[in-house]
């Protein structure tokens, strides 16, 4: 199956989805979702995101699988090119259980000697090409996320651990990467949004865009938006993506 019906079939445009195509957590609005399908009359589309496709389901809605061209989750470490899934890894067999244990085990025992001021449940969830680390918990509140944000950026909880595991886990050959509000993602080195790319590879396109709020060093959008393969776009919110494809693509 080709994408010769769009306008522009060799073009192709990704998404984080976090802070790019939705707020934070939070679902799709009806503004965004008409202007993607206004976009893939175009163009080849796509979403790339740290997330497994349940919770991407949960914001992009029930369609996402068809909405799309491709759906890269974890990455593309879990990944669907028009609606049929593709080849994925898995990060426990790449790093093995007795690694993962001591490592487990140490993100614990760091979360229980620090304090904030609010803990709820999920501090690690684990994921098919990566780990999920979260000091308030994944479980917490809206409100309690944004809480977290602000006195994150305030006492830097998230870059902290994150520096403790390069010291004590520096041989294992790990990225650590911060997203979204309230954690981050821990992952082979090389299995960033980068990944993603070799599943387009042999569509040969001429233009990969990518859209993503955390382009800057150490955030999860920073080495695919620096990517030399792909034109990347730093946005600030769903509007602003809504606003520079506008301007991009005349929509």
């Amino acid at each position: 199956m080709s994408f010769q019906d769009k306008e522009d079939p060799k073009t192709l445009v990704l998404f984080d989805v976090d802070g790019t195509l939705t707020p934070a957590r939070l679902e799709v609005s009806d503004e965004m979702r008409e202007t993607l399908v206004k976009l893939r009359k175009k163009v080849v589309i796509g979403f790339v995101g740290g997330s497994d496709l349940s919770k991407q389901v949960e914001q992009l809605g029930a369609t996402v699988l068809d909405d799309f061209d491709y759906c890269f989750s974890e990455n593309g470490l879990t990944a669907y090119r028009l609606g049929k899934e593709l080849a994925s890894a898995s990060f426990i067999g790449w790093l093995g259980d007795e690694k993962y244990n001591k490592l487990v085990k140490f993100i614990l025992r760091y979360l229980s000697d620090i304090d904030i001021p609010v803990r709820r449940g999920t501090f690690i969830e684990f994921r098919n090409g990566m780990i999920n680390v979260s000091p308030v918990g994944r479980n917490a509140s809206t409100k309690e996320r944004n809480e977290f944000e602000i006195y994150d950026k305030q006492h830097n909880i998230r870059s902290k651990l994150v520096d403790a595991l390069k010291e004590n886990f520096a041989d294992y050959g790990l990225t650590y990467s911060i997203g979204g509000q309230i954690s981050f993602d821990v992952f082979p080195t090389g299995w960033d949004k980068t990944y993603c790319l070799q599943h387009v590879e042999a569509e040969n396109f001429k233009e990969i865009h990518f859209f993503g709020d955390k382009s800057y060093k150490g955030g999860n959008d920073y080495e695919i938006y620096n990517d030399e393969r792909t034109i990347g776009h730093a946005v600030e919110s769903p509007a602003d993506t809504m606003r520079i494809l506008n301007e991009i693509f005349k929509l």
